[in-house]
């Protein structure tokens, strides 16, 4: 994906793309027994993102904590394709999946069977160490599953994930040029160490220098106050807590935390 496929897919050359943070799916801890309570929910922060100016809507089974290492169940599939596929005809955004902690095959697959446009994707080349444990790259597979399907779908893939650390300290540099050269990877996520919590911007420089034809994504910790300086470096930008009523991310999204967002970015 270079930045002129970014603009095919967001309408934008720097696009937001705002989170979509669900509630527990059936079979999580959490799960509260109605997947129309998520839907409901779901479609409620997507309206609020389309209606105040995201170009895009990134989903994700952020309430299915504990996370699964690999592989989520079938039940997890299931219900997130009912979700994304709700909002997918609903939102007239782009719309991307992210199965959590690091099943690209099930983002792949849901996002070929609804028409979302892109993943995300935790650890898509290399290893990490997280609370989940070991997460492995699988790049080798998911290039494959995309290419089976026969599925449209862009790849965002994570540099160093939040919330997790290599398992060898290698340049960062090197990481980026392999998850784009070797992995194949569309784009490049940059975060900080965990969530709402922005990346260093001299890593990110030093990210995009290595990587100049790959579009970088930040996808943690952007607020009105530092998304000027974030985007004299990024490519476009994922968003989730500090668009939430009081800077919460498992409140809902808040019409005017995206409105005074988007109005920072495009000035």
């Amino acid at each position: 994906m270079s930045t002129s496929s970014v603009r095919e897919v967001f309408g934008s050359s720097k696009p937001i793309i705002g989170m979509v943070h669900l509630a527990a799916l059936p079979g999580s801890p959490r799960w509260g027994g109605s997947l129309q309570d998520v839907v409901r929910r779901a479609k409620a922060d997507a309206r609020v993102l389309r209606d105040e100016g995201a170009d895009g809507i990134l989903v994700e089974n952020f309430g299915d904590v504990p996370f699964h290492p690999g592989a989520v169940p079938p039940e997890t599939v299931a219900s997130m394709a009912v979700v994304v596929g709700t909002l997918v005809g609903e939102s007239k955004l782009p719309l991307g999946v992210n199965v959590l902690r690091n099943d690209a095959r099930a983002a792949v697959a849901i996002a070929a069977a609804t028409g979302a446009r892109f993943v995300r994707i935790n650890v898509h080349t290399g290893v990490m160490v997280s609370d989940q444990g070991i997460l492995r790259g699988r790049a080798h597979r998911t290039l494959r599953a995309r290419a089976a399907l026969g599925a449209n779908v862009a790849i965002l893939a994570d540099v160093f994930v939040k919330h997790a650390a290599p398992l060898v300290e290698r340049p960062v540099e090197d990481v980026a040029e392999e998850t784009v050269e070797r992995g194949l990877a569309d784009a490049l996520v940059v975060t900080g160490p965990a969530t709402g919590r922005p990346p260093d911007v001299s890593f990110l420089e030093r990210i995009k220098s290595a990587t100049p034809r790959a579009p970088v994504f930040v996808g943690s910790g952007v607020d009105p106050d530092n998304v000027a300086e974030i985007l004299r470096f990024a490519d476009g930008l994922i968003v989730g807590t500090s668009l939430k009523r009081g800077g919460v991310v498992t409140a809902a999204v808040d019409p005017a935390r995206v409105r005074k967002l988007v109005r920072a970015a495009r000035a």
